[in-house]
């Protein structure tokens, strides 16, 4: 026997995140079939056109053994003391049962249809809300929150649910009709022969509570540890430079294998606990079948019944019990789409912590008059800002600068509201940050990080983000007036030119110049860049310093500067250390008072970097 497979416990602390532990050992919540209702009631009109089918099938179904019923007791005739087949009887027989395979093809075909066109609605549906709620949440969850997690539950955890919901509905209705329908004509001819088969049915639903309850924690399991691996797997896609630069695959590729085998591990635990309830079903219906033909034959024997209705019953008896072996499977398959389901849910459910106020105001202009208030923050327990106070005048340049971790960083996601302060407030112009409107604070607030962003297209793709309807003409324009064309019109194919996968294909210094362009053509009153710290060449540099010097005409600019150049052309420059302002005024305010700045400024001498 496989060592890890044998001590493979399924509900050991692995995941980062409690809740999604505590989710992958915990059966699948009642409420969550009430979240289903949503998404079904518009093709409500589907799912009553599928049900009238399965009936009409389940009946083609139900009059085959009702013709060999009427072929045995009807399609004999006694003939000069020989009997013979009633050929009448014969042609009705084989025109019923002929119409009776047809009708089950055609119905057959219309129910895999309209269940899997009424299943793609609601998948599509789920897609949506998911990519729309995923947009709503706050960078707080996606900052504790790993990529590949968030990817497995919209993309892989529906995939899942797709099929359960296409062929799960039209399966399980089938198999209530068939047992019920079959249940009634077994009363009708012979009672005993119900209760022979009724009699199963306790141990069968017992047995089905516990297989469902293991199945269930084990399809969780298998999902949370399938998100683990393919949140690796994107981690190594977006590092895969850096992977290979720190000759760091060999130890990733075990580390990959290491979370492939607990997901295949979680897989045969879970096989391994549920693989009793197909031998059980199979079990206990061969032993309903023996009880009915032993019934049977001592009805018939005493005349009770016909051989008709004998041949009738026998193939009552394998409608009802077909659907019975079916469980295992229908049963497997349910477990799987509801543990996924309700992943799904829970990312659904999860509220981003940024609520927007009912009164909300949507600013139609801003000054960008800029005020920290006794701001207290801190990410986990260790603070980073206590009581920071700051006040930046509409119009002025300033320049951020200080140590690493500090609070640098943090001051910019508090004002864009990507976090909440713990204590203090924050202020535009006259207004709480709380108080305004969350789009109306984002366009008038724009930010160029370090990490410059840029999505799948063409460099005048990524302008338009900002300006959908603006034409090339217009887009151009504005990169010449920037300074940038210089730059940017050197690359292969120019403005056109595709900047691939979160502009894989542009240097750094490219990469911010278009990001700068973007920032001016969204025309924010407030601006706040975030300098690059890696090296630029002197030519991109200059074209970038120009640029920012025209982006921050007219407007509130924040710089978290690491160039001496920009530091200098601020208005103000604001050292913070330790969560605190501990100097604000000019460079050369700033160097005569010999304390913070002045020692970051040696700094730079020394490192040629503030």
């Amino acid at each position: 026997m496989n060592t890890s497979v044998k001590n493979f416990r399924p509900f050991t602390k692995s995941a980062d995140l409690q809740i999604e532990e505590n989710l992958a050992n915990a059966s699948v919540h009642r409420g969550m079939l009430k979240k289903l209702i949503p998404l079904i009631y518009p093709i409500r009109y589907l799912l009553l056109a599928l049900i009238a089918v399965e009936i009409l099938q389940v009946i083609s179904v139900f009059v085959r053994p009702w013709v060999v019923k009427y072929i045995l007791d009807s399609g004999f005739q006694q003939i000069t003391g020989k009997m013979v087949l009633n050929q009448p009887v014969l042609f009705i027989a084989i025109s019923i049962l002929t119409l009776s395979w047809i009708c089950r093809f055609a119905l057959a075909g219309v129910s895999k249809y309209l269940s899997g066109r009424a299943a793609l609605k609601v998948i599509n549906g789920l897609r949506r809300s998911l990519f729309q709620h995923i947009q709503s949440l706050n960078i707080g969850y996606f900052d504790r929150t790993k990529a590949g997690r968030i990817i497995s539950r919209a993309d892989r955890d529906v995939e899942t649910l797709e099929p359960v919901l296409i062929q799960g509905p039209p399966e399980l209705l089938s198999a209530i009709l068939r047992c019920g329908l079959a249940s009634v004509l077994l009363w009708h001819i012979y009672p005993p022969f119900f209760w022979c088969l009724f009699a199963t049915l306790p141990i069968l639903f017992g047995m089905t509570a516990i297989f469902k309850k293991s199945s269930q924690k084990h399809w969780g399991r298998v999902a949370e540890e399938r998100s683990r691996f393919t949140a690796h797997l994107v981690e190594t896609v977006n590092g895969a430079k850096i992977i290979q630069q720190l000759n760091y695959t060999e130890t990733n590729q075990s580390r990959y294998q290491e979370l492939l085998k607990d997901f295949n591990n979680s897989i045969i635990y879970g096989s391994k606990r549920t693989s009793w309830f197909a031998p059980f079903t199979g079990l206990l219906s061969t032993l309903a079948t023996a009880g009915f033909i032993v019934i049977g034959s001592y009805a018939y024997s005493d005349g009770m019944i016909s051989i008709g209705q004998f041949a009738e019953s026998i193939f009552y008896v394998f409608l009802f019990l077909a659907p019975l072996q079916e469980l295992t499977d229908l049963f497997e398959r349910y477990a799987n789409g509801a543990a996924c389901a309700q992943r799904i849910f829970l990312l659904l459910d999860t509220q981003s912590t940024i609520q927007e106020q009912p009164n909300a105001v949507k600013l139609e202009q801003l000054n960008g008059h800029i005020r920290f208030q006794s701001v207290d923050f801190a990410y986990t327990h260790k603070p980073v800002l206590q009581n920071f106070n700051l006040d930046i005048e509409a119009g002025k340049i300033i320049a951020i600068v200080g140590p690493t971790g500090h609070g640098k960083s943090t001051m910019v996601q508090l004002l864009t509201r990507f976090y909440e302060p713990q204590q203090g407030g924050i202020f535009l112009d006259r207004y709480p940050i709380q108080s305004i409107h969350l789009a109306s604070l984002r366009q008038h607030v724009s930010i160029v990080l370090q990490d410059n962003v840029l999505f799948s297209g063409s460099i005048l793709d990524n302008l338009r983000l900002v300006q959908p309807d603006a034409s090339d003409q217009k887009l151009i324009q504005v990169i010449e007036d920037l300074g940038a064309d210089e730059i940017l019109q050197q690359l292969p194919q120019g403005y056109f030119t595709e900047v691939g996968a979160l502009g894989k294909n542009l240097s750094h210094g490219q990469k911010q110049l278009v990001c700068l362009v973007r920032a001016y053509l969204a025309n924010p009153k407030i601006l706040i860049l975030d300098e690059a710290t890696s090296a630029i060449d002197i030519y991109t540099e200059q074209k970038i310093q120009y640029a920012l010097r025209r982006l921050c005409q007219n407007r509130t600019c924040i710089v978290i500067a690491h160039r001496l150049s920009t530091i200098r052309e601020a208005d103000k420059i604001v050292v913070i250390e330790n969560g605190h302002v501990v100097e604000e005024g000019s460079h050369e305010q700033l160097i005569q008072q010999q304390s913070a700045y002045f020692q970051l400024y040696q700094s730079y001498l020394q490192n040629q970097l503030v």
